[in-house]
């Protein structure tokens, strides 16, 4: 069950974020694209109620945000969980088609620019997710660079993740978030991670190793009275890595495979990622969710953090 919060606007709660709103509980936003986009039924349902289900544990409230005929949900009961992860053909929503899913009642999984929006509708301040997206290669021809990196120069949520995906160009996503104003944490390494890897080989512009330092960090942004948000990378769990010269090997097998099809647009990072997912006979997407569930688990201590 879900409740409308206006009339103005289609946007809905869930019954177990509306009461953790009203009694100030700490709450976690989830984007929806890796559910609908990222991996099969019922693999994409077992992920999504696991990191809800770490979330939990950990002392908070996830809030998974998805647009469903129209209205935009924040937070999803079990029964909505299951048949977003069974929809075929939704949207990839972001910044600029938004609104358009709604005016126009569509269905839609929101990405992490979408998901920041919402959150932030929301009230919510902190967001987990897998990998952002960032300066795509060859950017310097294509000119094809995420709306992630604009939202978080925009939208003051904390965004937890594993690092940009590592088949972008992460030294030139570092530089653009720096010229944004986006502070880069990674946590407890010196190192920035790079989605399967824990190390891409460059130095993190910043490091913290605790949640409640992280929590300090923002609120003394804050104080500061400076937007935007903040990115804090977290990296995969040794045991769960791909190292990154052997990930680099199937990382350009899929570029050149992507070239040769003309994959170009939104089409580019589901192209390369399930050509991946074959390239490493499945390890890639099994350390995919373990880095998602290694997210969620800081996300929910950064929440609770920010809630003392």
């Amino acid at each position: 069950m879900t409740r409308s919060a206006s009339p103005l606007l289609p946007i809905a709660y869930s019954d177990e974020v509306t009461a953790a709103k009203a009694r100030g509980a700490p709450l976690v936003a989830l984007e929806s694209t890796i559910i609908t986009h990222g991996m099969p039924y019922p693999g994409n349902l077992e992920m999504a109620r696991s990191v809800e289900r770490i979330i939990r544990e950990e002392g908070a409230v996830p809030a998974t945000i998805a647009v469903i005929d129209g209205v935009l949900h924040i937070g999803l009961d079990d029964a909505e969980l299951e048949a977003l992860a069974q929809t075929e053909g939704a949207m990839k929503v972001s910044r600029a088609d938004l609104a358009f899913a709604i005016a126009e009642r569509r269905t839609g999984a929101t990405t992490v620019a979408a998901t920041m929006i919402g959150a932030a509708l929301a009230g919510i301040r902190v967001f987990a997710t897998g990998g952002i997206g960032g300066v795509h290669r060859k950017a310097e021809e294509t000119f094809d660079i995420s709306a992630d990196l604009e939202e978080l120069a925009r939208t003051a949520v904390i965004v937890v993740c594993a690092g940009a995906k590592a088949i972008l160009d992460i030294p030139k996503t570092l530089e653009v978030l720096e010229t944004r104003g986006v502070p880069v944490v990674t946590y407890d390494s010196p190192n920035f991670p790079a989605f399967w890897s824990r190390d891409s080989g460059l130095p993190s512009p910043l490091m913290l190793n605790s949640p409640a330092a992280i929590a300090n960090f923002q609120a003394v942004r804050e104080r500061l009275g400076i937007d935007g948000g903040m990115l804090v990378a977290n990296p995969v769990p040794a045991e769960n890595e791909i190292p990154r010269r052997e990930m680099e090997i199937y990382i350009e097998r899929a570029l050149d495979n992507a070239e040769r099809d003309e994959i170009t647009g939104k089409e580019v990072t589901p192209y390369l990622l399930n050509t991946i997912f074959r390239l490493t006979d499945g390890r890639s997407l099994a350390t995919n969710i373990a880095l998602v569930e290694n997210n969620a688990r800081l996300a929910a201590e950064i929440a609770v953090a920010m809630a003392v």
